[in-house]
């Protein structure tokens, strides 16, 4: 019986078979399984039906059975590509739809080429008469899905999976494998890992979606203590909510707390949060993590707490350098019932003319924020659902105080948000990509005469803007209130709020039992039949130019072709004490990737202060090779390749002060010797380094009168084109703000191989730090060079000091900065210290350098 008229007997009356074709299932952990599609049609609308059969050929309409069914309409996919270029007989069928995912080999002819003709007619139908189109006729079809080869081929649409197709090349190189089964096919980690990967696939068929409330309040608090009762602000809904996330910015201005992390206001603040929380909700505190300023607390209802796991939290400074933490970010991550979520309080640069700095501290944010105590790391963006809140600082553009008060007074908010800089920067997709912010009817936050509701009477008649933001990312959240609380009146901003109703998954226990049962079982059969198989698009990756702090990125790709999940990770070499150089980063470097699907892995390369002065002494160079290891598989050799351009960044001071000319003008050599001690010293050296003078030089000519100086950190596009005009030279006037120039300092400084003084000194330092006699003692003790430089740098921050009624400088705050540079920690000990040792030693570090800024040092430049 001819196999159409078969198809004729299983459909219902009035459905016509257009196309039939069989391909070989390519996903899935089972062997390759023969699949027989059909192109069926009725009243021009079309469905694609997906058949396994008993027999093959079948002979009956009884040996079919319909495993899916597809409408032919907007979600659905079809895909196709060529195996490779010496199997061009072969061709990868993708189609994907709703909550479907099928791939397929077939061979290549005349009867393929017909399939997709008709496949593709269908397409171009429901594009022209989608709106008179009816598919409830394909929902009267029974259809057998426990069929588990295809039913992990089913994708669950959340933030979570990536459902990227396939495309191969054709030069892929594919891992060799034996016919024999290697023993010990899966560590008992990578089985866990593989079970939790299935598990999540399949989390639509155990969990159920349940609405959470979260409350998000965010407040600048100026530096004022805290008041007896936050309740207009915290309890201004009937409902207690969830989850409580309340972020401060501000919260303690004192030096101590700037330089130190150190302030008896986290405390206050706290509990007066605590006594505030709406009292019918019975809550405890999930974690709290502060950074200076900035301190965010998460709470959950008492009756939620066994269904929070995995919290952990990190900060991020951006401050110069991204070491202070006047300015950055703290989050509090957590896993809710089987839902993850990221909370983020930033508090981002200031001044109106600073959007493009505010946007660089949101991306340093993104990319340091890392929540390191998983396997691999995460990072904000690898969450369900995100919510980013604070001062973050964003000003009214191209309107004057006048006016934005006059349209403020008369509720004409829509005018004066159209110059509203976030709302323009996110707009232009510059900053914020992904996230979400409500209506904003609310008057501006900022600023305000402190114990007022007036707007700013200072000199500075700064314009009213919406400083204080909540934004969102994710899917299933509705956002229920967005509003600002004007009575709470301490502080020169107000503090803000929204509410959400946000969608949790929750897990059924049975039913996630009997799944995991299930995959168990699969895994089992899988383990014992199928090895690891995968192709890679290029095991050579080459780097152009590389410049000091310019990141360079490429991308590899990995396809799973075998039956079964394959995970991969990035592996050490012998005598390796990591699996690449400390100038690569590799994102992922460990994952999962499921038959039929790919994984693309992003290397980034950057050369920073950690490794310049390898480069320019030829210690190290842009060379590696990475070993890509199989679990239960073979290995694969990637090689990772590029030139560095050497830059004045990175060379040791003796170096320097003997480069009379660029150092781009210097051969590779000749600079390899001098950073060796090799070289033959015939010309006498500058006292300090050209670079370092042409530096200071700047700031003493348009920097002493600079508020923030060496606070505010630059801009990066600005420190390349300093850095650019230092190793090229030029006749042209030095780039870049005078913030760009402090920062290039305090980076050149920070990028030699030993710091100013040599890491052999440093105990002695720390040891003399309460006599001055003493630490002078060590200073006449540096090399040549070395002593030179730091005595030019304290005589020019003493003149830098000497301008306090100017620029509002603090001795403790430049102490504090410049004792991290002339007292650089060695880089193996910098991990290992507990926090309360590193303040302990900032301290020191601090004290060291005041004394040489506080007192006259004539008698150790007489003695030079």
């Amino acid at each position: 019986m001819e196999l159409t008229a078969i198809l004729k007997d299983k459909l219902n009356a009035g459905d016509n078979v257009v196309a039939l074709h069989e391909g070989v299932l390519l996903q899935g952990w089972s062997p390759k399984a023969h699949r027989l599609l059909a192109l069926v049609e009725r009243n021009s609308s079309y469905g694609l039906f997906v058949f396994t059969t008993s027999r093959n050929p079948p002979q009956a309409f009884t040996d079919l059975t319909i495993n899916f069914v597809v409408p032919i309409d907007s979600d659905f996919k079809c895909d196709i590509d060529s195996l490779s270029a010496e199997s061009s007989s072969d061709i990868y069928i993708n189609i994907s739809a709703r909550n479907f995912k099928l791939f397929m080999g077939m061979n290549s002819g005349s009867e393929t080429n017909h399939f997709f003709t008709e496949l593709s007619k269908s397409m171009d139908l429901y594009l022209k008469n989608q709106q008179k189109l009816d598919f409830n006729w394909l929902k009267k079809y029974s259809i057998n899905d426990i069929d588990l080869e295809l039913g992990l081929m089913m994708t669950i649409n959340n933030g979570d999976i990536a459902t990227n197709n396939l495309k191969t090349t054709v030069n892929m190189a594919v891992s060799e494998n034996d016919l024999s089964f290697p023993s010990g096919t899966h560590t008992l980690s990578s089985r866990e890992s593989v079970i939790q990967r299935q598990m999540l696939l399949s989390e639509e068929q155990y969990t159920n979606a349940k609405n959470f409330s979260i409350y998000i309040g965010t407040w600048n608090v100026n530096g004022q203590p805290t008041l007896s009762s936050l309740n207009d602000w915290l309890t201004s809904d009937s409902e207690p909510p969830d989850i409580y996330a309340i972020g401060f910015q501000e919260l303690d201005l004192s030096k101590e707390a700037f330089l130190f992390n150190d302030s008896p206001r986290e405390e206050e603040w706290l509990q007066a949060v605590t006594k505030s929380l709406n009292s019918i909700g019975h809550y405890r505190k999930v974690s709290l993590v502060r950074l200076v300023g900035m301190m965010l607390i998460v709470f959950v209802k008492k009756k939620h707490m066994e269904h929070v796991k995995n919290v952990a939290t990190d900060t991020v400074g951006t401050g110069i350098m991204g070491k202070l933490g006047n300015k950055g970010g703290v989050a509090v991550r957590m896993d809710f019932h089987n839902t993850s979520l990221c909370f983020v309080n930033s508090h981002l640069a200031a001044h109106v003319e600073e959007f493009e700095r505010r946007n660089q501290d949101y991306y340093n944010i993104c990319s340091r924020m890392v929540f390191s105590n998983f396997t691999p790391p995460k990072t904000i963006k690898d969450h369900n659902q995100v919510y980013w809140f604070g001062d973050l600082n964003y000003r009214i553009t191209e309107m004057d105080p006048i006016s934005v008060k006059d349209l403020v007074s008369k509720n004409n908010f829509k005018t004066v948000l159209e110059a509203d800089q976030l709302k323009q920067q996110h707009r232009a997709g510059n900053v914020f990509k992904g996230y979400k912010e409500g209506s904003i009817n609310f008057i501006p936050t900022y600023k305000y005469d402190p114990g007022t509701n007036d707007w700013d009477s200072s000199e500075k008649n700064r314009a009213p803007a919406w400083c204080d933001r909540i934004l969102w990312r994710g899917n299933s959240i509705k956002q229920l209130a967005y509003r600002s609380h004007p009575n709470l009146m301490i502080s020169d901003h107000k503090p803000v709020s929204a509410l959400f109703e946000s969608e949790v998954k929750v897990v059924d226990t049975i039913k996630y039992r009997k799944i995991h049962e299930n995959i168990m079982k699969k895994l089992d059969k899988a383990e014992n039949e199928y090895l690891p198989q995968v192709m890679v698009d290029n095991t050579e990756i080459i780097f152009n130019m590389v410049q000091f702090m310019e990141p360079q990125m490429k991308e590899l790709t990995v396809a799973n072709t075998g039956q079964v999940p394959v995970q991969f990770e990035f592996i050490k070499k012998l005598d390796d004490s990591t699996y690449c150089k400390e100038w690569l980063r590799i994102e992922p470097f460990m994952s999962f990737i499921d038959p039929g699907e790919k994984c693309d892995i992003t290397l980034e390369v950057l050369v920073d202060k950690r490794s310049a002065y390898k480069m320019n002494s030829g210690q190290d160079k842009l060379y590696d090779i990475l070993v890509l290891h199989l679990d239960g598989g073979k290995d694969i050799f990637i090689t990772v390749t590029g030139t560095y351009e050497r830059s004045c960044f990175g060379c040791s001071l003796e170096t320097l002060c003997y480069l009379k000319v660029p150092i781009r003008d210097i051969p590779i050599g000749k600079l390899m010797e001098l950073e060796n001690n090799k070289s033959n010293l015939i010309s006498d050296p500058y006292p300090v380094p050209k670079e370092v003078w042409y530096l200071v030089d700047h700031l003493y000519r348009h920097g002493l009168k600079q508020e923030h100086l060496f606070e505010q950190s630059g801009l990066r596009v600005e420190f390349i084109q300093i850095r650019n005009w230092l190793d090229n030279g030029t006749p042209d006037a030095l780039p870049g703000s005078v913030h760009s120039v402090a920062e290039a300092l305090l980076i050149l400084l920070d990028s030699t191989s030993e710091p100013i003084i040599p890491y052999n000194l440093h105990a002695a330092c720390l040891s003399a730090v309460s006599n001055y006699s003493q630490c002078k003692q060590i200073i006449s003790q540096l090399p040549e060079r070395s002593k030179n430089v730091f005595l030019y740098l304290c005589a020019f921050l003493q003149e830098l000091l000497s301008h306090v009624n100017d620029n509002n400088l603090d001795v403790k705050t430049i102490a504090s900065v410049f004792g991290e540079i002339f007292i650089r920690d060695p880089p193996r000990s910098r991990s290992d210290k507990s926090s309360h040792t590193k303040t302990s030693m900032s301290r020191k570090k601090t004290n060291f350098v005041y004394h040489f800024l506080v007192n006259d040092q004539s008698d150790l430049i007489i003695g030079t």
